[in-house]
C-alpha cells in the first residue's frame, strides 16, 4: 500500500449510543487490520526497553453519517468502479448475534437491503475514497 496515494476512513452512525459507536469502531478496525496486515507497522520499544505492538502507519479519520448515508455509501461500494476498495461493514444483524455461528446463519437469510449498517470502513485509492466521503464531517 502506497500511503501517499491511498486512504482509509471509517464512517459511523452518529445517532447510535456511544458504547455501540465505540464497539463498531473497534470491530471495523480489527477486521480492517486482518484484511490489510501490511498497514500495521513493526513493534516498537520504548526508552525503558518495553515493547509495544505496532499500530497502523497512517491516520484513519472517523467520519459521521447516519443509517441512510451509510446505506447509500455501502451500495455505491458494490459498483464496479469501487471493486478495488477494501470494505468492512458492521450491521445491526451482526451486533445482535451472540456467536459467530449465529451471525453466519442469520446472514444466509438476510437480504442486503434489510441490513442497517452501524458503520463502514474503507481503504483504497485516495481519489476514490475522497469521491465517496469527501463531504462527510469528522465525528466529534
Amino acid at each position: 500500500m502506497n500511503v501517499q496515494n491511498e486512504k482509509c476512513v471509517i464512517v459511523l452512525d452518529e445517532r447510535l449510543p456511544f458504547g455501540i459507536i465505540a464497539n463498531t469502531a473497534a470491530i471495523l478496525g480489527i477486521t480492517l487490520g486482518k484484511a490489510m496486515p501490511e498497514v500495521v507497522g513493526a513493534d516498537v520499544t520504548d526508552k525503558t526497553g518495553r515493547e509495544h505492538a505496532g499500530i497502523i502507519q497512517f491516520p484513519v479519520p472517523i467520519l459521521k453519517g447516519d443509517t441512510e448515508s451509510i446505506k447509500v455509501l455501502r451500495e455505491r461500494l458494490y459498483e464496479p468502479e469501487f471493486s478495488d476498495v477494501t470494505v468492512v461493514d458492521f450491521s445491526d444483524l451482526a451486533q445482535g448475534c451472540k456467536t459467530y455461528d449465529e451471525f453466519i446463519e442469520k446472514m444466509k437469510d438476510a437480504p442486503e437491503r434489510d441490513l442497517n449498517y452501524f458503520g463502514i470502513a474503507m481503504c483504497g485509492v485516495k481519489k476514490k475514497i475522497n469521491k465517496l466521503t469527501g463531504q462527510m464531517p469528522l465525528l466529534r
